[in-house]
């Protein structure tokens, strides 16, 4: 009978040491789960809709709103080409919603959210110089020549100046112009 008895005490052990086998395997599981790091949370843009000439005004709303801690958006910016909105980014798309709401010059939100791709062009600005070649024929933007057609005769790509003779003038005339004030003319 004390025989018996061992080999029922020797089952009871194998099964306890199974069981903290298992409590062992499922804390090791649970320490595995990755929980999404900060870098790894994608943003979203959102175009929100003002009123024509208040986007800096909106812009500094929402910047004040973000910075008293009521709302959770990563940043706010407006483009200047983009008249009437200002551009809001956020985690996820209630965070945008709740950034605007309640705030002055506010017109609506874009059904949606923009892709990177949609406003890299506004964002990234090509240099004036690298677009022009010598003998375009450029129209002068702004200065004391607006409106007037010229050819390049040479470019200064370090200063960003442009030499042009003017088409308009009834005798060749060389004028140093900034490259920012030059566009290149269809005609060319």
């Amino acid at each position: 009978m004390s025989e018996e008895i061992k080999s029922s005490e020797k089952v009871q052990s194998t099964e306890e040491v199974q069981s903290t086998e298992e409590v062992q395997s499922t804390e090791e599981v649970q320490s595995t789960e990755e929980v999404p790091s900060y870098d790894e949370m994608k943003s979203h843009l959102f175009a929100i809709r003002t009123t024509g000439g208040q986007e800096k005004v909106v812009m500094r709303l929402l910047e004040a709103k973000a910075n008293a801690n009521q709302i959770n958006i990563q940043s706010v910016f407006w483009v200047s080409d983009l008249k009437g909105y200002v551009v809001v980014e956020a985690v996820n798309p209630s965070d945008a919603y709740m950034a605007v709401e309640g705030i002055r010059h506010i017109r609506g939100q874009l059904r949606g959210e923009l892709e990177f791709k949609d406003i890299e062009g506004y964002l990234i600005k090509k240099s004036t110089v690298s677009q022009l070649e010598v003998d375009n024929i450029v129209e002068i933007t702004g200065g004391p020549f607006k409106g007037m057609k010229a050819t390049i005769t040479r470019i200064d790509v370090d200063k960003e100046e442009a030499t042009v003779v003017l088409l308009d003038a009834s005798y060749q005339l060389p004028v140093t112009v900034d490259a920012n004030y030059l566009k290149i003319s269809s005609e060319s």
